[in-house]
């Protein structure tokens, strides 16, 4: 892969983080205004992006190969499904600050790992700072929006705190994992397959809570551009760079996520952004760039480039 296709990769999965944090607006206005549960908005999200992807990615000659990989399908997609479900679960008890910070601070830190363990991923002093400022700008970033409130009890801080660490394990699996669908199947058939297993998985979620599906047109809008943008769109995009990317570089590039989040908020909600704030955004922004560069190196070595 050239250089080139490197930084495109990066920059789909970066296009996948952005599409992303503009669901994370539409998710808390669905909870908030419509009143719909974590629950419902998820298996609505991913049963909109399978019915799509499925109609574009469903012929006969890609289900043999999707049954030659039926079993970690499974696997990816459910964690896919229950990593979203834990993270809600978690901002459902302590707030967003603390559960956003461990979701996605953390899996970059245990990707880097398991890589290094394997093999596949050098440790140096270059990646340890380039990781370092990509979690410390993602701080920088979200803990200004609150953290836990001053009535919380002991009980639900555990509860919140290990629905986000579960979320953050569950998205890391999910990405170690999603590269090598992506390069089997291609990326088209490995989101559909990924898409419909985790619709599946998050039905099952109506045996403890019913879904609702809204009965008012503004709400039912907004889960089509959920499971459209932010499902099938965004995570096609997010396979396509898996297939590319190393590990590390992938779950660094969706630190994106909470910094659009925070600019629209900042643009649509009018709340200033600090100092702090922005300093956190370019960070972030340098290290994606710097992982960007690295993982295109490595590509060039490895093709004697």
């Amino acid at each position: 892969m050239s250089p080139r296709s490197s930084s495109a990769a990066m920059a789909a999965a970066c296009g996948a983080a952005f599409l992303w944090g503009t669901g994370a607006l539409v998710v808390n206005l669905l909870i908030a205004r419509f009143g719909l549960s974590p629950e419902s908005i998820s298996f609505w999200r991913f049963v909109v992006g399978a019915v799509l992807l499925l109609a574009l990615f469903a012929r006969p000659l890609v289900w043999p190969k999707v049954r030659q990989q039926a079993l970690l399908l499974v696997g990816a997609g459910a964690c896919m499904a229950l990593y979203v479900l834990c993270w809600f679960l978690g901002i459902a008890r302590i707030g967003a600050a603390i559960p956003t910070l461990i979701a996605l601070c953390l899996p970059p830190v245990l990707v880097t790992l398991v890589s290094v363990v394997r093999g596949r991923e050098g440790l140096d002093l270059s990646l340890v700072a380039t990781l370092g400022a990509a979690l410390g700008g993602t701080a920088l970033v979200v803990v200004r929006h609150g953290g836990v409130s001053a009535g919380t009890d002991a009980a639900t801080l555990i509860a919140g705190v290990l629905f986000s660490v579960a979320s953050a394990v569950l998205y890391a699996g999910f990405t170690l994992v999603s590269g090598r669908l992506s390069q089997a199947l291609g990326a088209g058939p490995a989101t559909m397959g990924l898409t419909v297993v985790a619709a599946a998985v998050m039905g099952l979620s109506a045996l403890y809570a019913p879904l609702a599906w809204p009965g008012d047109i503004p709400p039912e809008a907004w889960l089509l551009y959920l499971g459209l943008v932010t499902a099938a769109l965004a995570l096609l995009a997010f396979s396509w760079g898996a297939a590319r990317l190393s590990p590390t570089a992938l779950t660094v590039a969706t630190l994106v996520e909470p910094l659009t989040a925070v600019l629209l908020a900042a643009v649509l909600l009018d709340q200033s952004l600090s100092a702090s704030q922005w300093l956190g955004a370019l960070l972030m922004l340098a290290s994606i760039a710097a992982l960007g560069r690295r993982d295109a190196r490595r590509t060039a070595q490895a093709h004697g480039g």
